[in-house]
């Protein structure tokens, strides 16, 4: 059976990775969509190479798009990454490891590859530790996102193809997340998800996102395969 086109955003984090190993387990051929927006550190580009060989997409396309031009983040500007933070905190307020209109941009950057290699599907990672802190990681705005993907798009319009955003990681836990991966092979070691690492790429440990990806692996019950500064 012929396999449908589907386009992954792969970002070299441990969620996109195991969205990306969803969809293919879904029967999905994936043409992969990596964003160098310009963030401060280029260890998640290279997961993201690391991580689309493995997977065997069928085309990985890394495009730059200079976000750090508008700075107001601590991913692309000169702002200190929170450290340390318990997860109260982290819920508080949307924190300034927040990139203005993101996901947005990436997922705009999806459906173009999307409508061009005849994809209706657009995966993507974001889940629901995220959805607390993250405006573009609230079901609603991928609803959102969805309506207009076929509003503005010549395939929506024409009706060739109706584009739909997966992501199926939404609802769940980084330990769910990381034992779903587990069973569909995904090489967590291939992965990177620290805001703030090491000039050798090695993971600070006490970042949000470090914090939580330990969190998840000590609950799984499984250890995390990459290596961390302390």
């Amino acid at each position: 059976m012929e396999q449908r086109p589907a386009v992954v955003l792969l970002s070299g984090g441990l969620d996109s990775a195991t969205a990306a190993a969803i969809a293919r387990a879904e029967g999905f051929e994936l043409f992969a969509l990596t964003i160098d927006y310009g963030q401060r550190h280029r260890f998640e580009l290279e997961a993201a190479r690391r991580v689309a060989r493995a997977m065997e997409v069928r085309r990985h396309v890394v495009l730059s798009v200079d976000l750090a031009q508008f700075g107001g983040s601590a991913l692309t500007d000169a702002i200190d990454v929170p450290k340390d933070r318990d997860e109260s905190q982290m819920n508080a307020a949307i924190p300034v490891t927040y990139v203005p209109a993101r996901n947005t941009v990436l997922l705009s950057l999806a459906l173009a590859l999307a409508e061009t290699v005849g994809a209706a599907d657009l995966f993507l990672g974001v889940n629901a530790v995220d959805y607390s802190g993250y405006p573009d990681c609230r079901p609603e705005y991928l609803r959102a996102f969805s309506e207009m993907a076929n509003l503005a798009t010549k395939a929506g319009v024409e009706g060739t193809l109706r584009f739909q955003i997966h992501a199926p990681l939404i609802d769940w836990t980084k330990a769910q997340i990381i034992r779903r991966g587990e069973k569909l092979g995904v090489d967590y070691g291939l992965t990177h998800s620290c805001y703030d690492p090491d000039s050798n790429g090695r993971a600070c440990g006490h970042c949000d996102a470090c914090l939580l990806r330990r969190k998840g692996f000590a609950e799984a019950g499984l250890e995390d395969p990459i290596e961390y500064t302390c």
